[in-house]
């Protein structure tokens, strides 16, 4: 049975990664790629689905519980598990080596005292869980084979197969360090070659040192920020520099529910606020390498912009359901692809424009066509911003002329008209001047409630959505606008929880109608909306309750630092797609803005 949510623990190579549980066990591993099939299902299953557990074992072979500690090594991406038995006390490092070559998870167990028995009991189910591999010995190495696909597994204990299943029973004493490792190729090439755990372990953590050394950031929540910082990039693929939104597909936002959805994808939105905390923080090459790859996806058609692009950039991610999967905990379907990908979500033009103004404004070097994918964006939105669209949490109800989307067409075109301004590039200077404020004033008119002074999320509705909180943030209006301070205190008034999180919006379906976002059941507190909140707090000089606010989101992530998208306040768990970028960038920014104000314990 996989464990909750916040019981996992994330390691990964730049390409893919996995979830490692508190007992041992890799209940999620998508090879060769984040958004290939899993080999390891049963974090959306059972054990039939695919799984490594690795921990001590008692007399009769069954696993240990949860390891008594655990924690990363330092600033870097390699955990450590320990477990005290009755017999003695053990290690697990797990880790995955950034790679050129075939991607490798390495599992070392080390002695720490006394003698203790383990087991590692390896069940490889291709395809989600659906394929039973041929496994088989070539030599001394043990190789799955299926398709397309094969997975070598090297050891240097003897290894036995029992019910489609690889067990290794062994005893280690102190100074043993025995190690694990999974590789997987290509079936129709060589065999992988063997690996060096010792070797690829030094090299793992100094490249984790290494980078971590160029963050530029020394404020009294550094631990915090740098762990965020080192989660956003373990989501994004070296080879391109596309940015997932999430590792996982299907972790539910209502336990037991429909709302699962796969974000192994690269959304522009949450790959352009991931590039600016990560360019806030000191890292250019990773904001170098995410413009190419917007250029690249984008190419030559930005009038056909989409909301979300494969990690190499590819257009197609067409959206099914799983059905031999049980789901996380009963939440079915469980989905992979994502029919979002076609919607028309206006935002996105100025989350993008937005990053590319602050990559220009922080020294990056120009790049013509970047400037001028800027201008094309800006011609395609004065011919549409006045349209409806699903909005920036992608609705699957009827389209809605959605506030946060009029204000980031708002955002692009002013950020266009300052690049045009500081002469780098030439267009409709004064045409575009007022079509920012045409969107200006269409926006305070329709979606403003005067009677309860504050903006709603879409013209003419009365429910409130949190994201209107970024509009003092991107500077449509100025933080001590009383239409600011309404609009954040009607959100801490009808989105927020008991504990004072916030809600995107209401899901509660009105008499005889359907939810807002066309879908069944509820969902969680948004942790990016909360510390969004805490973010305007902070900027209308309620720094003290920010800092609250943002000292109580920092304590709903797990021993290790990690977020997933909501916390469901009913069960006081983690829920959605973990962990997840859309947390962890917030989490970044909130902390900066905090540092500059002073506002902070201690």
């Amino acid at each position: 049975m996989a464990g909750r949510i916040e019981d996992y623990a994330l390691i990964g190579d730049m390409q893919t990664a996995a979830l490692v549980c508190r007992d041992g066990t890799v209940d999620w591993l998508c090879l060769p790629r984040f958004d290939s099939p899993a080999i390891f299902a049963g974090l959306l299953g059972t054990e039939e689905h695919g799984y490594w557990r690795l921990g001590p074992a008692h007399a009769d072979g069954t696993p240990s519980p949860a390891a008594t500690r655990r924690r990363y090594r330092g600033d870097s991406l390699v955990l450590e598990s320990e477990w005290d038995t009755p017999r003695g006390t053990v290690r697990v490092i797990d880790f995955m080596p950034p790679r050129d070559g075939a991607p490798q998870l390495i599992r070392i167990v080390e002695g720490v005292s006394g003698r203790v028995p383990m087991r590692s009991a390896l069940r490889m189910r291709f395809s989600y869980g659906w394929v039973v591999p041929w496994v088989h010995k070539v030599g001394e190495r043990t190789v799955a084979v299926a398709g397309p696909d094969s997975v070598w597994h090297d050891t240097d204990v003897e290894t036995y197969g029992k019910d489609l299943t690889t067990y290794a029973d062994f005893t280690v004493s102190p100074g043993d360090r025995i190690a694990f490792t999974i590789s997987w190729q290509p079936s129709h090439k060589e065999p992988p070659p063997l690996a060096e755990p010792e070797a690829s372990l030094e090299a793992t953590e100094d490249f984790w040192r290494e980078w971590v050394a160029q963050c530029t950031y020394h404020g009294p929540y550094r631990d915090a920020v740098v762990r965020s910082l080192i989660t956003l990039k373990a989501l994004t693929y070296g080879p391109t520099g596309g940015i997932v939104a999430a590792p996982t597909t299907s972790l539910p936002e209502d336990i037991g529910g429909v709302r699962n959805w796969d974000y192994r994808f690269t959304w522009l939105r949450d790959a352009a606020i991931t590039l600016s905390s990560l360019l806030r923080t000191g890292y250019r090459d990773e904001a170098r390498a995410w413009r190419e790859w917007l250029l690249r996806a984008v190419a030559g058609d930005p009038e056909n912009l989409q909301i979300m692009y494969g990690i190499a950039g590819e257009r197609e991610l067409g959206e099914t359901e799983l059905d031999w999967l049980p789901g996380y905990e009963g939440s079915i379907p469980v989905r992979v692809g994502n029919g979002a990908a076609h919607q028309l979500q206006l935002d996105v033009y100025g989350e993008v424009t937005e990053a590319l103004h602050l990559a220009h404004m922080t020294g990056l070097a120009r790049n013509d066509y970047a400037s001028l994918l800027q201008i094309r964006l800006i011609q395609y939105l004065e011919d549409h911003w006045d349209e409806p669209d699903e909005g920036i949490w992608e609705v699957r109800g009827p389209r809605r002329h959605f506030v946060h989307s009029k204000v980031m067409a708002w955002v692009a075109v002013d950020r266009t008209v300052k690049l045009i301004e500081s002469g780098e590039v030439d267009g409709p200077l004064e045409r575009w001047r007022e079509l920012r404020d045409e969107i200006h004033r269409d926006v305070c008119e329709k979606g403003y409630d005067k009677e309860r002074n504050t903006f709603t999320q879409s013209y003419g509705s009365r429910e409130l959505d949190a994201s209107l909180l970024l509009i003092p943030q991107v500077g449509f209006l100025p933080p001590d606008d009383k239409r600011v301070i309404g609009t954040i205190e009607a959100i801490q008034r009808e989105l927020s929880t008991e504990d004072g999180f916030v809600l995107r919006y209401p899901t509660d379906a009105p008499p005889g109608g359907e939810n807002l976002d066309g879908l069944p059941g509820d969902e969680g507190a948004f942790l990016a909306c909360s510390f969004w909140l805490a973010d305007d707090l902070a900027m209308i000089g309620r720094v003290d309750e920010a800092r609250r606010l943002f000292e109580k989101l920092l304590a709903l992530r797990n021993d290790l630092g990690l977020l997933a998208e909501e916390w469901d306040p009913r069960l006081q768990r983690q829920v959605g797609n973990f962990p997840q970028a859309f947390s962890h960038v917030p989490l970044i920014d909130t902390a900066l803005r905090l540092t500059a104000s002073g506002a902070y314990g201690g």
